[in-house]
């Protein structure tokens, strides 16, 4: 056994089955590359690539480290390496482009100016090894999540990118798909329509969920994706949740749109909405300091859209005014987006919300528990609900198990002492604390 697969099955014993057979199974050793302290490993295709790189390269490292005691560098590879790799994907080429079909693509979504963490990274690999070979692997692609999480940014980026290679394009909504449908069923011209959809290389069909419950568009969007699929074109997708959880949608449809690859967004983590709301200055040249940067990031819901109206209503008012953007002017401006409903907030509200967001029970919070993310809960779940509730300290002691209020105290000040030694946590506990304030359900 080479010791490439040895690491590998060593790796196998520190993460979920699922994975490996997904995507670590998936790799080889190349030996004849590989030194004593660089290993080379391949991978079938750039998602796989992609992904266990950012993953499992550092573990993979590790390992390598433990079982030589040599320092190795870990690189993975497209088995069939050509100079047009990942990264080249993410700039379009320019190539000419078929005359007879236009699609309505919005140049300024790309791959290169699409924020990565670890809440879209999934999504992000897919989409890419989407663009870069289209029906190769992954069709249909199904992405889904909530509003504003950055799903048609990905569909468009996909299109661009087929697109400025010569590829032809429909990038459209389900809303806009049913009433062509329905406009060429009136005039009798399902021919033309026919034409539109099934003759190109990549269909990209947007708010896929508003299929729900239309049996004669449904009917036609079936055998719109069988002729797509059977011809070898891409097919892309997203909808605002999963396909099984598409109500009214007929389970034919809903089987074929798990046959490629589902790929999911979840809200962004506070890194991610710094991340974006520096690239989204960059791009919209607002000059903002990391004091403002962090202060918005803590403040907007999960919806990364929102990030786009505060920027446009700071830079209106500043520019307006004539002043310069100052965190206490941002404050004055941004009044509205942190209302405050600190007079019903309860306990039980404040440990929902940061149940959910720690992945963490309300139970093991108010336990005795002294593992560390329990405790990192707890306290900040203190904390809180001693700043944002009038609840005493004596209340909160008894509601948290803890001796008498002295014990509330000090927990108190040991936060506090934290909030400024650790910029990350002040940073988390502003954002739990925008959160439950703003939360529509905190009456």
């Amino acid at each position: 056994m080479s010791l490439g697969k040895k690491i590998l099955l060593l790796l196998k014993d520190e993460i979920s089955e699922i994975e490996y057979k997904r995507y670590i199974s998936q790799l080889s050793y190349d030996l004849e590359s590989s030194k004593s302290d660089l290993a080379i490993f391949n991978a079938p295709n750039p998602l796989i690539a992609n992904w266990a790189k950012t993953r499992y390269a550092k573990k993979i490292a590790h390992l390598f480290e433990v079982e030589t005691n040599v320092q190795t560098d870990v690189q993975i590879k497209l088995k069939k390496e050509s100079s047009e790799t990942i990264k080249d994907v993410l700039v379009a080429k320019p190539v000419q482009q078929k005359a007879n079909k236009i699609s309505l693509l919005n140049p300024s979504y790309t791959f290169a100016n699409f924020v990565v963490g670890s809440s879209n990274q999934f999504s992000y690999t897919a989409a890419v090894s989407v663009a870069e070979s289209p029906a190769k692997g992954y069709n249909p692609l199904f992405i889904y999540g909530g509003v504003g999480l950055g799903k048609t940014h990905l569909l468009q980026a996909i299109g661009n990118v087929i697109q400025e290679n010569g590829g032809s394009v429909i990038y459209t909504t389900i809303e806009q798909f049913l009433n062509d449908f329905t406009r060429h069923m009136r005039n009798q011209t399902m021919d033309r329509f026919k034409e539109k959809y099934r003759k190109c290389d990549i269909l990209i069909i947007d708010d896929i969920q508003f299929l729900s419950g239309k049996k004669q568009t449904q009917e036609e969007f079936f055998h719109t994706f069988n002729d797509l699929h059977a011809q070898s074109s891409q097919i892309v997708l997203a909808a605002d949740k999963h396909p099984k959880q598409i109500a009214g949608l007929e389970e034919r449809l809903q089987s074929r749109f798990e046959w490629g690859l589902v790929a999911d967004i979840q809200p962004p983590e506070l890194e991610t909405k710094i991340a974006i709301i520096k690239k989204k200055c960059e791009l919209d040249r607002v000059a903002l300091s990391n004091e403002i940067i962090n202060y918005i990031a803590t403040i907007i819901s999960n919806n990364a859209r929102e990030i786009e109206g505060i920027l446009t209503k700071l830079h209106a008012h500043a520019t307006l005014m004539n002043q310069e953007i100052t965190l206490e002017f941002t404050k004055n401006v941004l009044k509205e987006q942190i209302r405050e409903k600190r007079d019903s907030i309860t306990i039980e509200h404040i440990m929902t919300i940061i149940a959910k967001e720690l992945n963490i029970k309300p139970s093991e919070i108010r336990s005795k528990s002294r593992s560390r993310n329990i405790v990192y809960a707890r306290r900040i779940s203190i904390y809180l609900c001693r700043t944002l509730t009038p609840n005493s300290m004596p209340t909160l002691a008894q509601y948290f198990g803890m001796k008498d209020h002295t014990a509330v105290s000090h927990t108190m000040k040991k936060i506090s002492q934290m909030l400024k030694e650790d910029e990350n946590f002040r940073l988390k506990v502003e954002e739990l604390s925008n959160k439950i304030s703003l939360d529509d359900n905190s009456k």
